[in-house]
């Protein structure tokens, strides 16, 4: 769909949605009045090719509509066919499925800028709340599976530990591993070992 107003068409996509222009702008790590400022006073004149990408791919429509060229086709990328607790935990019989029907789409441009390929990555969606405030429940999340080390810097893993699928921060200490809430509400746990599926590189969460 090519579209001759891009910030025209934006206003539409934001006003149809039902979300804040203040909340979009920081969804994009900007201030409050980037996307007002853009739309109503024509500045930046053009958006930056990261934040066209992340409005094209939350909106869910193509970045031509917003200016852009016409997007590349959307990566498939596996998706975990549980729900990665970030609250009390929860049992699961089986991991993920490559049923091609439940594969979640993402923008090829965003898995470069990330140095993730199709193959290397899962998706899967946060429950709970003992993340917050850096994940909230329903965040979507991105995981590198490649990156499975745990080390003494602390790193945002998914994991299961006790048959529970998680979404916690990992640290190496002598004798196990913490597995840490950032939520203070929740207690830190020290396990001998735990089995990593990947780091969480990303996540996009739904604006309300």
């Amino acid at each position: 769909m090519e579209v001759s107003d891009p910030r025209a068409r934006l206003a539409t996509l934001i006003d149809a949605h039902g979300v804040g222009y203040a909340a979009l702008s920081r969804m994009l790590r900007r201030n409050d009045a980037y996307l007002q400022q853009y739309v109503r006073r024509g500045t930046p004149r053009v958006l930056a090719e990261r934040d066209r990408a992340l409005l094209a791919a939350y909106f869910r429509v193509d970045q031509s509509e917003l200016g852009g060229p016409s997007a590349a086709p959307m990566a498939a990328i596996r998706r975990l066919a549980v729900e990665a607790s970030a609250g009390p935990g929860a049992l699961t019989d089986t991991d993920e499925t490559r049923d091609g029907a439940r594969a979640m789409l993402l923008d090829p441009r965003l898995l470069a800028d990330l140095r993730l390929s199709p193959a290397d990555a899962s998706m899967l969606t946060a429950r709970g709340d003992s993340m917050l405030p850096t994940i909230s429940d329903g965040d979507t999340l991105v995981v590198d599976e490649r990156d499975r080390r745990v080390t003494a810097r602390a790193g945002i893993f998914v994991l299961r530990h006790e048959g529970v699928l998680l979404v916690k921060r990992l640290t190496s200490r002598e004798g196990g591993v913490v597995i840490t809430s950032d939520n203070p509400a929740y207690p830190d746990i020290t396990a001998p070992a735990v089995d990593v599926i990947g780091r969480v590189v990303w996540l996009s969460r739904a604006l309300r």
